[in-house]
């Protein structure tokens, strides 16, 4: 775990507060005021694990960074979604016994929801707070297209800025035509490669990920690798991918932020092997082209099958939007609409369950019932 004290990162803001270095600002000062006045302290969530997390805040006595270990469970919630994860800003009761406790989280700029693994219908928060959310994809193997256009959707949902990184460029002799391939499902999306071997790039990247960064991607892309990088130091350990099929193994086993020595941080995240969204705009976005063709199309609800006037048909056709795009874009698309009725069915659950719990009450009471 890092030192909050021996470390220096700056954010463009005036807070005048140390914690300016790790995203603290005048507008989080005035959110937080309530909050100081009860005596709370302040806090950036760098590691959440079992009940507890480090959190690195402002010293009440000596004015200076320091880390301390806090108890979450009084600001948990059966809700993943709203319980507190990795880049929350947090209030702290420092007085607490028998250690720290975190009271309270202030509201969430951003932050990256996906669907939780089988099933089930719930999201998961990977990072709260984020200026760019860094995809990594390695140029070692063919990058799955299709996955970069589900990232990008998690990303876009998140409501901060993507950015794709094809990593170890010095495997591969055609960087270059691999990047505008990606590019072109990229709409909107900045595109670097990068070499952590050589340096390539890595100035670029650098100067693209100010403020609060967040890491995503599968393992074995190079994401500790170019966490280190980053940092300058060997702040993460790396595995070799496995030389048959390039597949990683889980190195990184938790979400930590890291400080930066350029300035700002980042959150280095474990490889996602299953990258369910969760519903919202992110599909939209991310196939920004699609919805431009189709808003020139002859009907307004036109459904891009049969219909006459239809501008995605005509594209798939003359082969301006490949039908693998299209094909993946109604794929997102139906995975939020079932994530849409399935969140539609838990809120008409809990509004039942909380009208019967009324009916039972006002009926004990012996009142009427009114609806």
């Amino acid at each position: 775990m890092f030192n909050a004290a021996s470390e220096s990162v700056t954010f463009s803001d005036s807070s005048g507060s140390p914690l300016s270095g790790y995203g603290w600002t005048s507008t989080l000062d005035e959110l937080f005021a309530p909050l100081a006045e009860a005596g709370l302290t302040p806090a950036r969530i760098v590691r959440v694990d079992r009940g507890q997390c480090d959190a690195v805040l402002t010293d009440p006595g000596t004015g200076e960074l320091r880390t301390v270990r806090a108890d979450t469970r009084p600001v948990g919630d059966a809700d993943m979604i709203n319980c507190p994860c990795t880049g929350d800003w947090a209030a702290v009761d420092l007085a607490a016994a028998p250690m720290p406790t975190v009271a309270a989280l202030l509201p969430r700029s951003t932050a990256i929801i996906r669907k939780v693994a089988g099933k089930r219908s719930d999201g998961q928060v990977l990072a709260a707070n984020v200026d760019t959310v860094l995809i990594a994809a390695s140029l070692a193997a063919e990058p799955d297209l299709g996955r970069i256009e589900r990232f990008l959707a998690l990303a876009w949902e998140s409501g901060a800025e993507p950015l794709v990184v094809l990593t170890k460029a010095d495997l591969v002799d055609d960087a270059d035509f691999i990047r505008a391939d990606v590019e072109g499902i990229a709409p909107g999306v900045t595109v670097l490669t990068v070499s952590a071997g050589t340096g390539e790039g890595v100035d670029v990247l650098r100067a693209c990920t100010p403020g609060t960064t967040a890491l995503i991607g599968q393992s074995g892309v190079g994401k500790s690798t170019l966490t280190n990088v980053l940092a300058g130091a060997e702040v993460m350990a790396v595995q070799q991918a496995r030389a048959a099929d390039q597949k990683g193994r889980h190195t990184t086993t938790t979400r930590e932020l890291i400080p930066l020595p350029g300035g700002g941080v980042l959150i280095d995240t474990p490889g996602l092997r299953e990258v369910g969204l969760y519903g919202g705009e992110g599909v939209a976005m991310a196939f920004a082209d699609i919805a431009e063709l189709a808003e020139e199309c002859r009907f307004h609800d036109c459904g891009h099958h049969t219909e006459p006037g239809c501008a995605v048909r005509a594209a798939l056709e003359d082969g301006t939007l490949p039908q693998r795009r299209m094909d993946s874009y109604l794929k997102l698309q139906r995975e939020n609409e079932w994530i849409a009725s399935r969140s539609d069915a838990r809120l008409a659950s809990a509004r039942l369950k909380k009208w019967k719990a009324i009916t039972k009450s006002v009926r004990a009471a012996g009142g009427p019932v009114k609806r």
